[in-house]
């Protein structure tokens, strides 16, 4: 095992676009995403409309993720990506010209944080199931979806960081306007891929009757439940940590917006590092121990921050944050598209997405609002303790071999028997 193996997935044509257009699109992501936290946060003083901002931003995920899921099952995944990335693109246009003039209503802000939502729902499942069309060999899928959230991680780092800089000397409307550029970057890309050949189900039925043919897929498939639950419980209850981060940039450490993106590009470094670490695994064997440990590091790195009050140490331990809980979604992604059928990943990919972004903006909401009452100090710690339950409850799931993959149309025949309770299939 070497970190050469991290990078062999860019052999793909075809994946070295879509990295490439994904990385400068989410680096102006990350500047807006920055922007707006820390606007809302400087306006109200308020931990909790932080969590408000993340929740109207996200919470679109845990409702519409499904549909998304059977979007990207039914349509072409490419003019699926299309479609969501243009809309992003308009979201950041109305952000700019909403700010440049004038518009700093907080309710304005947070409305178009939720059409940026909405595309997201949909964007989501087609962008993380697509990689299994553009990587034709099984032994890169880890590599290829560990650089996908390295994507996310390096851009946590970079965004955040010039965001901070953007902010103090420009203001915020250059940061909405960084992202709205970039997002030609991510057109062409797309535009200039190869695609392969799209042949949309035959058997195309209602929606509801897609969504619970996903829903029982999920439900008889132990490894897939268990891991849902799993990331579930982690992006509800520890990993929106960085709701607090507002409050210890200001009012702890006395710091301002470059404070803040200090911070946060601390906890993309260490995210960056362990998707790195990750993408250079060949093969899914010790994915499931990697997790385990890193979950351990996550908790008993949440607690000691608890205590810190040096900036220098919070950005050390932000980092060691960072490494243990980005790797709870690339793994748990990882799992799940390992064991899942073609025919009904995106179904399965959506209820993920449901489970880990859907469930983030529930826990801001919930952790602001925590943070009100208490104190984020007290939080932090809460959160790590919690943590380290979680990794014991699912030690010996996490000790356990990963299932090889059932066959695909068998499995699917099999779960249209159970949903109707009259086999049609041998």
């Amino acid at each position: 095992m070497g970190f050469h193996n991290a990078f062999r997935v860019f052999a793909s044509y075809n994946y070295r676009l879509f990295f490439t257009g994904q990385l400068i699109s989410r680096i102006g992501m990350w500047m807006q995403r920055t922007a707006v936290i820390w606007i809302i946060y400087t306006m109200t003083d308020s931990v909790l409309m932080v969590g408000m901002a993340t929740f109207t931003e996200q919470f679109p995920s845990f409702i519409l993720s499904p549909a998304g899921g059977i979007t990207a099952d039914r349509y072409n995944r490419y003019q699926v990506l299309m479609v969501t990335q243009v809309t992003s693109a308009l979201q950041a246009v109305l952000l700019t010209l909403a700010y440049h003039y004038g518009f700093h209503s907080l309710w304005i802000i947070l409305s178009l944080s939720a059409l940026l939502g909405i595309a997201n729902a949909f964007d989501i499942p087609a962008r993380q199931s697509i990689v299994n069309e553009i990587v034709k060999n099984n032994d890169d899928l880890p590599s290829a979806i560990a650089m996908n959230s390295s994507v996310n991680n390096l851009t946590r780092l970079i965004g955040p960081a010039m965001a901070g800089v953007v902010l103090a000397h420009y203001g915020a409307t250059i940061c909405f306007l960084s992202n709205a550029i970039s997002f030609i970057a991510v057109i062409v890309c797309l535009s200039l891929m190869h695609y392969p050949y799209h042949s949309p189900g035959k058997d195309r039925k209602n929606v509801w009757s897609e969504f619970r043919e996903g829903w029982n897929y999920t439900k008889k498939q132990a490894e897939i439940n268990h891991t849902l639950l799993l990331a579930a419980l982690i992006s509800l209850l520890v990993s929106t940590y960085n709701t607090l981060q507002p409050f210890f940039a200001k009012n702890i450490f006395q710091g301002d917006a470059s404070t803040y993106g200090y911070i946060t590009a601390a906890t993309g470094l260490g995210a960056l590092i362990s998707t790195l670490y990750i993408a250079s695994q060949k093969g899914t064997e010790r994915l499931k121990k990697i997790l385990f440990s890193n979950l351990l590091l996550l908790g008993t790195g949440l607690i000691v921050m608890s205590f810190v009050r040096s900036e220098h140490l919070y950005l050390v331990m932000s980092f060691i944050c960072g490494f243990g809980t980005m790797s709870v979604i690339p793994i748990c992604n990882t799992l799940i598209q390992t064991v899942s059928s073609p025919q009904i990943r995106g179904r399965v990919l959506g209820f993920f997405a449901m489970a880990t972004l859907g469930t983030l903006p529930l826990g801001s909401l919930l952790i602001g609002w925590i943070a009100e009452m208490i104190s984020a100090e007290h939080v932090q710690f809460l959160q790590g303790t919690i943590c380290l339950i979680v990794a014991g409850c699912f030690s010996e799931f996490l000790r356990s071999p990963i299932p090889p993959p059932p066959p695909p149309m068998r499995w699917i025949r099999r779960i249209i028997c159970w949903s109707t309770e009259k086999c049609m299939y041998p």
